[in-house]
């Protein structure tokens, strides 16, 4: 059984520094082959997450939220697998996301709103799920909030096709 495996389910997390933790103990049991599909609202700690990850993986940072650049290659630095973090938010199709060439099989690759696409690519991977508080009530956190320490459920699943 796996790191993954055993953490499926529901977690909840009160802090940044929670959720880089999640994902620093994560990356730390990755192999080249995996795929996360990591999904969640703007806010939600999506890129804080997989900064974490990188950390576990001892991959080259500082990891950021690739939006613009849609991917980012990031080498071993201790002669693991690279992480190769994609943002599938402005990919219009799963065709575009083959298009950027990833070596699947050789990295660690953790896919941001790649929900509808997992499965062209992959047979099997982690679905990933972030939520967080919305709104502007006293439960919920408004857009120039989105960085703030609030509660957040992470729901991890393996998916296969």
């Amino acid at each position: 059984m796996s790191v993954l495996d055993a953490m499926a389910g529901r977690h909840e997390i009160a802090t940044a520094e929670q959720m880089e933790e999640l994902g620093r103990s994560i990356g730390a049991s990755l192999d080249a082959g995996d795929l996360l599909v990591l999904t969640g609202p703007l806010g939600a700690g999506k890129t804080t997450f997989t900064r974490g990850l990188a950390e576990g993986l001892g991959v080259r940072g500082p990891v950021q939220s690739p939006t613009f650049v849609i991917a980012r290659t990031h080498p071993s630095l201790v002669g693991g697998a690279p992480l190769v973090h994609v943002d599938a938010y402005r990919l219009g199709s799963a065709a575009e996301l083959d298009d950027l060439d990833i070596d699947f099989a050789r990295s660690v690759v953790v896919i941001e709103w790649g929900r509808p696409m997992a499965d062209a690519v992959a047979d099997a991977w982690w679905d990933i799920e972030l939520e967080r508080p919305v709104g502007g009530d006293a439960q919920g956190l408004d857009d120039e909030d989105l960085d703030a320490d609030a509660p957040r459920v992470v729901t991890i699943a393996r998916v296969q096709r």
